[in-house]
């Protein structure tokens, strides 16, 4: 994200969770819920351990703590002052080691190029207003033989159905406003733009998730949500 792909509006939005992020029931449920697969989904697909990594949008840390629990070195950023505040502060509860930055996409590809074996980016794509600017963001910063891990919801009815009349207005697990149906990817076009910036995609796979009983899993199913691999050829 460069400065001019940012919203301000969205910044604030996510800021407003900072004080609840680590509790499991709060307004970050989901996240909660959907973390350990999309840790083991990385994990399945780079050694981590030693592994240098980027959790680009990291939020208040709950992924860039699940890959340095699993032995990567991560660099975690977000232009959210108060998460990244809560992110570092976890750290003393945790006793891990992340390196959290308050910095753009843009900013960390451009003075450290071609530096991680991993790069991030979970749920922030759909809040950005240029997705591909943010790709190639994410490009620049993997070493050759790298790989990028994106997820983010898919533009269906379904999608909608779930995501913003369930999860937001009926079942209130996110605050109403949290997704905009006009700015999620079909994974066509997200696989587009990965190609654009030379990236090879290796898998697409839709994340699975009951509200309810709060269990998610991997599914063929990318109708709702979905999280993909891609390759930065060697």
């Amino acid at each position: 994200m460069t400065a001019a792909n940012v919203s301000p509006a969205e910044i604030a939005r996510f800021d407003q969770l900072a004080a609840r992020w680590w509790d499991p029931d709060g307004e970050s449920r989901p996240l909660h819920d959907l973390n350990p697969v999309r840790a083991d989904y990385v994990a399945a697909r780079v050694d981590l351990r030693g592994a240098k990594v980027a959790d680009v949008g990291c939020g208040g840390g709950l992924l860039s703590e699940a890959l340095a629990r699993a032995g990567a070195q991560v660099t975690g950023i977000d232009l959210g002052e108060k998460v990244i505040g809560i992110a570092r502060l976890h750290l003393h509860e945790s006793n891990l080691k992340v390196d959290y930055r308050k910095q753009s996409s843009a900013e960390l590809a451009a003075s450290e190029p071609e530096s991680f074996d991993a790069v991030c980016c979970m749920e922030l794509i759909e809040h950005v207003p240029d997705p591909a600017a943010l790709v190639h963001d994410l490009a620049a910063m993997l070493k050759p033989g790298g790989r990028v891990f994106l997820s983010t919801l898919n533009r269906t009815p379904a999608a909608f159905g779930a995501a913003i009349l369930g999860a937001e207005y009926l079942m209130r697990l996110l605050p109403r406003g949290t997704h905009h149906y006009a700015q999620f990817l079909k994974p066509s076009e997200l696989a587009r733009l990965l190609r654009i910036e030379g990236l090879e995609l290796e898998d697409v796979s839709g994340l699975g998730y009951n509200p309810l009983n709060r269990k998610a899993w991997l599914s063929r199913v990318t109708a709702v949500n979905y999280i993909l691999c891609a390759r930065k050829p060697a």
